[in-house]
């Protein structure tokens, strides 16, 4: 009876994803806001409250945040990977400072205290890298020349949570100066030790993996990336670093290969995983805690776009595509609510969680729409603004301005996949 149960609830959801996703299609839009609101129907306080599966589809949704960085990885190689950090840290002290500063004013407004200020800092500061590659992908943009940029900004912060967490928890746990520095180097030492075995050793990795045999290439990357994102997590490093790692590892004929067995899973488990953010949310909870979040919402959301757009223009994206990195980074998924659970847990503030979960919330809805319309909306405004400026009427001899040709190019801003 359990079985069967497990069976029609599950089945039951999948069918619901399929139901979503084709009706989404149909609008040309992500399904990701409509993924988390079926999650919000049948979650805790819902409509319909699951019980039986939500084990299962809690592991799911961690499958789902593994893969889709696993194939945001297959896109780039290591030379890649190294470059674009290289010439991006900058943007990543920016996008530190613009979004990680409105978080901590936040708390120090409401009153938390300042253990509470470095928590919400780190809950406004990190983009969801799970969401934004399922938006990429979405939306065909996985090519474009501003997704280095994008992909830069988002490793720099996955891989500023094996600073930050440890810090967290120190503070959380009242931890002295030797314990949260220990903590901190083991962290800090195991993100890199897997990022040199990716850059050094990746042509070993792909002779390891590479097989001629579809079932037995998928077996093996797939154990392997899930091998390496739990050591990963077990030590005190992001799970989707380890797997965004193990991709840019692999190469050429090993990566097409993976990237074509593996993109099926990929879809079906992270529509998993956004379903089970959605049934982790008790829409009760969310009305007392609406306005603050709504507010830090749209503030984060501005900076996040700025963010983006500095970062592109200063690696010589056009205008249209530095709107569109901005866009995209608008998402907070899952590493929010991580550090928002570890306060939780600590019980240092009360309000926290709501106010932390109605905020990621709001901006895992309006990440895929701003994604999606931040460039064309930017691009009205603007010439809607300049318009006045312009004479009444152009002479046909007149010279299109710098900028113009610029943007011409800007449908050719596209990188083949390697």
């Amino acid at each position: 009876m359990h079985s069967a149960v497990f069976l029609i609830e599950f089945g039951a959801i999948i069918l619901g994803l399929g139901l979503l996703g084709r009706f989404a299609g149909r609008f040309q839009l992500s399904p990701i806001p409509l993924y988390l609101l079926a999650g919000l129907a049948f979650g805790e306080g819902g409509l319909l409250p699951l019980g039986t599966s939500e084990e299962f589809v809690a592991i799911g949704a961690e499958i789902g945040v593994i893969l889709l960085l696993l194939m945001l990885g297959l896109e780039y190689t290591a030379s890649d990977l190294l470059s674009n950090l290289k010439t991006q840290y900058p943007a990543g002290l920016v996008d530190a400072a613009l979004n990680a500063l409105p978080g901590a004013a936040m708390a120090l407004l409401l009153g938390w205290g300042p253990v509470a200020a470095v928590v919400l800092a780190g809950v406004t500061w990190i983009s969801s890298s799970g969401v934004i590659a399922k938006v990429l992908g979405d939306l065909g943009r996985l090519g474009n020349r501003e997704t280095p940029v994008v992909l830069s900004i988002l490793v720099l912060e996955d891989l500023s949570m094996a600073v930050y967490l440890p810090i967290v928890t120190a503070l959380l746990a009242g931890a002295g100066l030797a314990a949260g520095s220990l903590t901190l180097a083991i962290a800090l030492g195991v993100a890199g030790l897997v990022l040199l075995v990716a850059v050094r050793f990746g042509r070993h990795i792909s002779r390891f993996v590479s097989s001629d045999d579809p079932e037995k290439l998928l077996l093996v990357v797939l154990g392997l990336t899930l091998l390496v994102a739990g050591i990963a997590q077990q030590l005190q490093v992001s799970a989707a670093v380890g797997a965004f790692l193990v991709g840019i590892a692999l190469s050429q004929e090993v990566a097409e290969g993976a990237h074509s067995l593996l993109a099926p899973l990929r879809d079906l488990f992270a529509a998993v995983f956004f379903v089970f953010f959605g049934l982790h949310t008790d829409p009760a909870s969310i009305p007392p805690v609406l306005l603050p979040a709504l507010a830090l919402a749209l503030v984060t959301a501005a900076t996040k776009i700025a963010t983006g757009y500095w970062a592109a223009r200063r690696a010589g994206i056009s205008v249209k595509g530095r709107w569109r990195a901005g866009g995209t980074l608008v998402a907070r998924g899952e590493f929010s609510i991580v550090i928002a659970g570890l306060a939780v847990t600590a019980g240092i503030e009360p309000s926290l969680g709501p106010l932390a979960t109605a905020y990621v919330l709001i901006l895992v809805i309006l990440g895929p729409l701003t994604a999606r319309w931040t460039e064309p909306v930017a691009l009205h405004l603007t010439a809607r603004l300049r318009q006045p400026a312009r004479p009444a009427a152009a002479t046909e001899g007149t010279t299109a301005p710098p900028e113009a040709a610029h943007e011409a190019l800007d449908g050719q801003d596209t990188v083949g996949r390697k």
